[in-house]
């Protein structure tokens, strides 16, 4: 008991001088005083509630999902009859009314297109996503089922929730709030983001990128109609300096899945903002083959459904590197890169809610909790040393650098600390001396049995350990439980939960027990006022 190591001193007290140093610069920005800029700063993050900042409520349009998987299958149809051997020619392909319909052209294939139909029709999901019917012996119409469309929403939903996340974590952003809300709606909480216009701009373009071939330039009537006959229009994105559009090939070019990196740089020969991008194997071969094969072409770079670049192929481009050009700002082309390297979204997003919540709130709200953070602390420390006397001083000085060490704790790893995090400091205060009264109790209690100081204390520390360990075991594995499956207010109870468990085990235990040697080291009581 009495024999503490010089290193495992060191030890105890490097981690907890560590951890209350780690807090100091989150104290300072709590009351509002300057911190030394040469002095590294990790600081608390205040939640929403806390420090205010942007919400918004985006919605998926399910007719958008319907259209996109028409316009899939029509391709997926076309592939497979031009894959079947030998080829099955058809014509006279239309998407109209929300149905996909063509006529073979030779009316004996219909068993033979049927069979190459079943596996498009069925999908890879545990339901029949389109349903098949024959039309006068010669037209296939595709209808799709509704379970179909249900899972076809779900997936881009769920696709859409991760490609939000990734976005606003590439803004630099701590700890938003991401939540799905009934079947089509998402709900976006950014902390410390008092402009939602930057969120919006962000999260409101699908990033849908595509290489076409251009065919020719469009007139203003086909812009208008959008289409004509066998291609496809696209009109010049606001700002380009182009009046009308371009007509590219509807199907086959480059889509941005094949896309590995996207980053804003700058073009040294204009020094305009660009974004440059690199695509994976596949798709700078298939870039490579389109720049060899049609050298000298235009080919449209698409973002959105809109015409933002159309260069020239001058040359083959081999490296699978590329740049896009346009009207960028510095800022518009850091967007952009954020976009791309997320991924487009599988469904449009459209704002239906925005609000910004003010810090106000979340200054009345710190207040309020420290007031009760002091007040809890002060009435425990009070009767921690009526109660045990010196024990009780050292239970109340561990207890001091348990709050310094779980703010220190969590600026260092970022965390992020919400109204409920309040509401988890208190209960961690009361909760941080539950160890030093059991070992209190328990030494105590061996004292009546007649057992001599130094024994009494070692057995103390040694039997109320495992009940300690125990129950704290025991809430460690109900906080990462809080944390998984709850939301945004409930995973701050969690966070400030889960770290003040190892705060205050370190400073309850190890820490008050080397204080507790080094005295009956010195002193060599013959009795304690327990």
């Amino acid at each position: 008991m009495l024999e503490f190591p010089t290193w495992r001193k060191a030890f105890l007290w490097g981690v907890a001088i560590v951890g209350m140093l780690l807090s100091l610069p989150s104290i300072f920005s709590l009351a509002n005083l300057d911190w030394p800029e040469q002095l590294p700063e990790p600081t608390i993050n205040l939640g929403l509630d806390l420090a205010g900042g942007s919400h918004i409520l985006l919605e998926a349009d399910r007719a958008d999902v319907a259209a996109t998987r028409l316009e899939d299958l029509e391709e997926s149809v076309r592939n497979a009859m031009r894959r079947a051997e030998p080829r099955i020619r058809i014509g006279d392909v239309s998407t109209a009314d929300g149905q996909l319909s063509f006529l073979l052209d030779d009316v004996t294939e219909v068993d033979r297109a049927r069979a190459e139909l079943e596996t498009i029709m069925n999908g890879t999901g545990p339901v029949r996503e389109w349903d098949l019917q024959v039309v006068d012996g010669q037209r296939f119409v595709l209808t799709p089922t509704q379970a179909g469309l249900d899972n076809a929403v779900d997936a881009a939903m769920e696709g859409a929730l991760r490609t939000v996340g990734i976005r606003i974590d590439g803004l630099g952003t701590r700890e938003p709030t991401i939540l799905r809300q009934g079947d089509t709606r998402i709900v976006v909480q950014v902390p410390g983001l008092q402009d939602p216009e930057q969120l919006k701009e962000l999260l409101g373009k699908t990033a849908k990128l595509e290489f076409k071939l251009v065919e020719r330039q469009a007139s203003a009537e086909e812009v208008q109609r959008g289409f004509v006959a066998g291609g496809e229009v696209v009109p010049y994105a606001e700002g380009e300096g182009f009046p009308n559009g371009v007509v590219v090939q509807r199907i086959g070019g480059i889509d941005g899945e094949t896309l590995t990196s996207a980053q804003q740089s700058f073009d040294p020969r204009t020094n305009e903002p660009v974004v440059s991008i690199t695509f994976n194997p596949d798709g700078g071969r298939r870039f490579a083959r389109m720049t060899t094969q049609y050298t000298g072409r235009q080919f449209a770079i698409i973002l959105d459904g809109e015409v933002i670049s159309a260069p020239r192929m001058q040359e083959p481009i081999q490296n699978g590197q590329s740049q896009i050009s346009g009207s960028f700002t510095v800022e518009s082309a850091n967007n952009l890169a954020i976009q791309l390297r997320s991924g487009a979204l599988p469904v449009d997003l459209s704002v239906v809610e925005e609000r910004t919540v003010g810090p106000d709130l979340g200054a009345d709200s710190i207040k309020q909790g420290m007031i009760a953070i002091l007040i809890g602390t002060l009435l425990v420390m009070g009767l921690m040393i009526v109660t045990y006397g010196r024990f009780g001083i050292y239970a109340t000085v561990a207890l001091v650098i348990n709050v310094f060490m779980l703010l220190g704790i969590m600026a260092a790893l970022n965390m992020t600390l919400t109204l409920p995090g309040i509401a988890g400091f208190v209960l961690t205060i009361g909760a941080a001396v539950d160890a030093n009264v059991l070992i209190n109790e328990r030494i105590r209690e061996e004292r009546k049995r007649g057992r001599r100081v130094v024994a009494a204390v070692e057995n103390g520390y040694k039997e109320a350990s495992r009940a300690i360990y125990d129950a704290n075991v025991t809430n460690f594995i109900a906080g990462v439980l809080l944390f998984n499956f709850g939301s945004g207010p409930i995973k701050g109870f969690a966070v400030v939960l889960v770290v003040g468990l190892f705060t205050s085990v370190f400073t309850a235990v190890p820490l008050t027990r080397m204080w507790v040697a080094g005295w009956l080291r010195k002193t060599r009581p013959t009795d304690i006022n327990l």
